[in-house]
């Protein structure tokens, strides 16, 4: 018997149900785990997404795309195929797709972490044969910090540059990571401010009813925004421009899992990181392989 997925030039396709999950290329059919731009790509008749990740989906794919939705759990038969999502606790909306057909299940995790997150449904191990599993920190090095002991660590430095009027920056993704990062901060040291590029991801959230603490715009022309309280959250690519310059003297520090790494921070020029990550590290990977009883893990 063929597999149930496979590779193809367009990416993972399951022939019996003529639909991509993830496709790299438009297709008529993209079942989507979560909304980042290496997993979702515009162009593509009509996409399958979480209902919780609507919003965010539709703020990526544009207001012409054709988005339906399940409920997290709901079951869907395409073309004989039984599909169904579930929590992947990447980011809002994010899903493992559960796809059965002839008494064989397989589950394509897309991006999934097992800690705890406010703004997102936690991750939720689902049985199948075939476990396909997502492997970015997939090496016994990386060990995460606990995240609260993080955020307590990200709140100290923040309290410490207000306190010396600096203002601060960090640089996380303006999907998933940015408003994470917002949940944790604590809005009694001062002002939080977000990116262009992370408002409008925040206002999905927010539509989405996911709570988050008051996240202002950044006036135009503005310095020493906050008096010198606020921090700022940015994209990473925002690092080295003049856009963080107009902000007057301020402490920068990079929020992500490869902040592991020296190196990496050293490379990338970055003064300060923090250890947090919205993908599983080695110990969690083990466990969701195990959790699976796949007999299959790819």
């Amino acid at each position: 018997m063929p597999d149930l997925l496979e590779i193809t030039p367009n990416g993972l396709y399951c022939a019996a149900g003529n639909f991509y999950i993830d496709p790299w290329r438009p297709v008529s059919h993209a079942v989507i785990t979560h909304a980042h731009a290496d997993h979702a790509r515009p162009g593509s008749d009509r996409y399958l997404c979480a209902a919780p990740g609507k919003h965010v989906l539709r703020t990526r794919m544009g207001s012409q795309a054709l988005i339906n939705t399940l409920k997290y759990n709901e079951h869907i038969t395409i073309n004989g195929v039984d599909v169904s999502l579930h929590p992947a606790g990447h980011l809002l909306g994010s899903s493992q797709v559960r796809v059965s057909h002839r008494g064989i299940t397989w589950v394509v995790t897309g991006d999934y972490k097992l800690q705890n997150d406010t703004t997102c449904d936690c991750f939720e191990s689902v049985p199948c044969d075939v476990f396909v599993t997502e492997s970015t920190f997939g090496l016994p090095v990386y060990r995460w910090p606990d995240p609260e002991t993080v955020a307590h660590e990200i709140n100290a430095w923040w309290r410490a540059n207000a306190e010396s009027g600096r203002t601060s920056v960090l640089l996380a993704y303006a999907l998933g990571k940015a408003q994470r990062l917002a949940s944790l901060l604590d809005p009694s040291i001062g002002p939080i401010y977000g990116h262009g590029a992370v408002m409008k991801l925040v206002e999905a959230y927010r539509a989405s009813g996911v709570r988050l603490p008051p996240i202002n715009r950044i006036p135009p022309h503005s310095r020493k925004i906050g008096g010198g309280r606020g921090i700022v959250i940015a994209p990473p690519s925002a690092a080295g421009t003049t856009w963080i310059n107009r902000f007057g003297e301020t402490s920068l520090a990079m929020v992500s899992g490869w902040m592991l790494l020296r190196g990496v921070r050293r490379r990338r020029g970055i003064p300060k990181g923090f250890i947090l990550s919205d993908h599983v590290d080695y110990p969690d990977l083990m466990q969701a392989v195990h959790a699976s009883g796949a007999q299959r893990v790819l």
